[in-house]
């Protein structure tokens, strides 16, 4: 019987958490989700904190070298800058998925990709720019022959039920497991951009520096003052390009050292209400509706993030009680062979097709 390389679920109570005070989870929770377009955010986030900013931007720092915080950064919406993208599982040699692993995470717009303990065990998200030559079918006809992938099955997204990672720092398990109030499922369209637009992501893009005015260097590159930049920013926002600035953490150094991905067999003409149903849970980053198959029920996929496997167990359940949904399953990641922000605006998109697209 040939090896199957399945590392161990990750979910130690603790993982490889370092610790944090009061203070700085109550910073982390603000920094995902309170981060202003201001000229000077962290002295806002400080103000909400009853902190000074130096102390905050101290702290920051600390979280940064730590490890604690990944970036913090514009988080910009694939879809709203026309990018074509999808969840895809990939069903390689289960002994070596580290060589498919090696050679999908080539491509730039491959910003997640884990081993998943289940017959097709890899999944990764990928997206293409909105004039690739070989499309999002011609790129994973690539990926399958580089790869020698025995099934790739496309799971694009049909409603975005919610798409939000913001680890609760302050609660537990009861935070996690309780519902919030349910909203409408959320537009896929991509909206009109200007030259502007495009230099304004170019500049703000990437980690951002933990400094007083941290929108300064990209004003300066745009040779135009910070309120216009903001206002740029905010433009964007508002029109779905831009879903918010803040903090992404590292999750198993935050003390989340395991995530589930739930999928439920949710009946056609329920659908709508579940999936909002679902999004409702604070310990769900990710809901979406995806397409079925012959083999695969599960119309509705949900992201719990725990700080162990019974935490994300625990949201699921709970889920599962409030819907009513049994027909389901949970599929834990063992290896993390990928995570980033992905970059828009980049050649590197068309390099990777001249390169391989032959």
């Amino acid at each position: 019987m040939a090896h199957v390389a399945r590392a161990k679920v990750r979910s130690r109570k603790d993982g490889a958490a370092v610790p944090l005070d009061d203070t700085d989870k109550q910073l982390l929770n603000l920094m995902q989700g309170k981060f202003p377009l201001e000229r000077r955010p962290f002295k806002a986030v400080a103000h909400l904190a009853g902190l000074g900013e130096d102390e905050v931007l101290e702290r920051v720092q600390y979280l940064l070298d730590k490890r604690i915080i990944r970036e913090v950064t514009p988080i910009f919406d694939t879809r709203a800058f026309g990018y074509q993208s999808m969840l895809v599982a990939a069903k390689v040699d289960p002994a070596f998925p580290h060589r498919a692993a090696q050679f999908i995470n080539t491509h730039p717009g491959v910003t997640h990709n884990y081993l998943r303990d289940h017959d097709f065990n890899l999944w990764f998200t990928i997206a293409v720019e909105p004039d690739s030559a070989l499309g999002l079918d011609g790129t994973l006809d690539v990926i399958a022959a580089k790869t020698g992938a025995e099934s790739i099955r496309q799971l694009p997204t049909l409603k975005l039920f919610k798409i939000r990672m913001d680890l609760e720092m302050e609660g537990g398990t009861d935070a996690l497991s309780t519902a919030g109030e349910a909203v409408e499922p959320m537009e896929l369209e991509p909206i009109a951009l200007t030259e502007d637009d495009i230099a304004t992501v170019r500049a703000t893009q990437g980690p951002m520096p933990v400094v007083p005015e941290p929108f300064a260097p990209a004003a300066e590159e745009l040779g135009i003052p910070q309120e216009a930049v903001l206002e740029r920013l905010a433009s964007l926002r508002e029109r779905g390009g831009l879903r918010r600035v803040a903090a992404i953490l590292y999750h198993r150094r935050a003390g989340f050292s395991a995530n589930g991905m739930g999928v439920w067999a949710v009946p056609d003409d329920e659908i709508l209400e579940t999936g909002k149903r679902m999004a409702a849970f604070r310990g769900i980053s990710h809901c979406y509706q995806r397409p079925t198959y012959r083999d695969w029920p599960y119309s509705v996929f949900t992201m719990a993030h725990g700080r162990s496997k019974e935490e994300c167990d625990a949201v699921l359940d709970a889920i599962a009680d409030t819907t009513g949904i049994e027909q389901r399953a949970t599929l834990y990641s063992s290896t993390e062979f990928k995570k980033v922000r992905m970059l828009y605006f980049t050649d590197a998109f068309k390099r990777w097709e001249q390169e391989h697209g032959s």
